[in-house]
């Protein structure tokens, strides 16, 4: 069990309702303090309200996209560790030709235990 003193809070930005509920419930349950929003420019609106341990992030969202939001945020917000995932196997592609923005592209489906071990391995680089 973590105390508020040192709870990894970590920002889920996902179009998709279930996946922000699949990855919300694992990382509560994996002890983090979790906020999802819908999209890219819902995330931007939290970093505003709080500091965040790590993103993780959609590429592909309307308005926002995951890699425009990744860019804004490792400018903005530099001490934030940043995660995309996809489903779309160019969207992965093109993610992966920005390593110095993402410590990694998650590709979807994936696992609670995956997900989970996958956040904490960035927190921990």
């Amino acid at each position: 069990m973590t105390t508020d003193d040192d709870t990894k809070w970590v920002l889920v930005a996902d179009d998709e309702p279930s996946v922000r509920q699949f990855v919300e419930r694992a990382l509560n349950y994996a002890g983090y303090a979790v906020t999802v929003v819908p999209d890219g420019n819902a995330a931007l609106e939290a970093l505003t309200k709080r500091s965040y341990d790590l993103l993780l992030t959609d590429i592909v969202m309307p308005d926002l996209d995951g890699i425009a939001l990744s860019l804004k945020v490792s400018k903005d917000y530099p001490q934030t560790k940043i995660l995309m995932m996809s489903g779309y196997a160019n969207q992965r592609q093109r993610a992966h030709n920005l390593d110095f923005l993402a410590h990694e592209v998650i590709s979807k489906p994936f696992t609670l235990e995956e997900i989970t071990r996958r956040i904490s391995t960035a927190l921990a680089a």
